[in-house]
């Protein structure tokens, strides 16, 4: 998916990925706006996961998110 398609559908996904990831605010997503390493970095840091399973976590939530 292109960056500019992603960033326009992310306000869709917010809600969504805030269910996912309570944990992380609404200012931080929105500074994230779609970009799967920035969101990687936060499910990494906030849930003290390897950035393996952070990156992986997030590419599941992209791929369930079409």
């Amino acid at each position: 998916m292109n960056k500019d398609i992603l960033e326009g559908k992310w306000k869709q996904l917010k809600g969504k990925a805030q269910k996912k990831w309570g944990h992380l605010t609404n200012d931080e997503l929105d500074k994230v706006n779609g970009n799967r390493q920035q969101l990687a970095g936060l499910v990494q840091e906030r849930y003290g996961k390897t950035r393996e399973e952070a990156e992986a976590e997030v590419q599941r939530f992209y791929d369930d998110n079409p």
